[in-house]
């Protein structure tokens, strides 16, 4: 059995920067088993797959190499890119995912993709799991947490850039990752992902976790417009707005590959 497959990096517009993502569009769901072994196979952050549903919109599933992922965002704009990229009259999308609801995604004016997300807020943690702390080469200000990740905030940029994670234990915080973020120097917050746990060592660029980190710093910072940079080896730009229960969360993307994979029948 062929399929399509496209590689696109979000959150830039060049390649090699921001997050590589496969996209693979289907006509009909795969077993679980195949979709994971696909994303296996490809060995990037996530492979995205799929579905236009009867009403028109695109249900939507995302594996790491690991396991199946409920939120991603930068393979998210990676299948939006692809869906426009082939249907120019295009201008919104819907897709839908078991564990965030409708995510409705545009294509704007200035060249970004705006994709809209249920705000996942953190709250302030209050039991702290000692493979946590251990797992941070140094001491948090804060920690949050919410549904994806623990939350650690830093006084400074330096500090979240100097953090060196023990991913061995960061790993035993399962189901959970681990965030840390602090105020950013040129921009309005930078952060670093770590999920070792779910997917790899250090995410390049995590848009799912922008729907935590932007009203956090939309309160903290007294603005609901922020530019924020994930501040990764490849690194990557997330324009971030909060709305009432929703965050917008915009970026460029930029293909790398298209062609044709070949896979045993399902």
């Amino acid at each position: 059995m062929k399929l399509p497959i496209y590689q696109i990096d979000a959150f830039s517009d060049k390649v090699f920067k921001g997050n590589y993502a496969a996209v693979v569009p289907l006509e009909h769901w795969l077993p679980d088993s195949l979709m994971q072994a696909i994303a296996t196979e490809n060995n990037l952050s996530e492979t995205a797959f799929f579905v236009k549903n009867a009403g028109g919109a695109f249900d939507v599933r995302w594996f790491s190499p690991l396991t199946e992922i409920a939120f991603c965002g930068h393979a998210t704009l990676a299948s939006a890119y692809v869906i426009f990229k082939r249907r120019d009259d295009l201008e919104v999308i819907e897709f839908v995912a078991k564990a965030v609801g409708r995510l409705t995604v545009r294509r704007m004016d200035d060249g970004l993709i705006e994709m809209s997300f249920p705000q996942r807020r953190p709250e302030r943690l209050n039991e702290i799991p000692d493979n946590l702390m251990m797992g941070l080469s140094m001491r948090p200000q804060e920690l949050l947490v919410n549904q994806q990740a623990y939350v650690a905030v830093y006084a400074t940029e330096h500090e979240v850039r100097s953090v060196v994670p023990d991913l061995k234990l960061l790993s035993t915080l399962a189901p959970l990752d681990v965030v840390v973020t602090a105020r950013g120097d040129d921009h309005d917050f930078v952060s670093r992902y770590f999920w070792p746990a779910n997917g790899g060592d250090e995410d390049p660029v995590t848009g799912s976790i922008h729907a935590a980190l932007a009203p956090f710093w939309s309160e903290r910072l007294g603005k609901s417009e922020l530019v924020a940079l994930q501040a990764s080896r490849r690194s990557g730009l997330l324009h971030c707005r909060v709305q009432n229960d929703r965050v917008y969360i915009s970026g460029q993307a930029v293909q790398y590959l298209e062609g044709t994979i070949e896979v045993p029948e399902a």
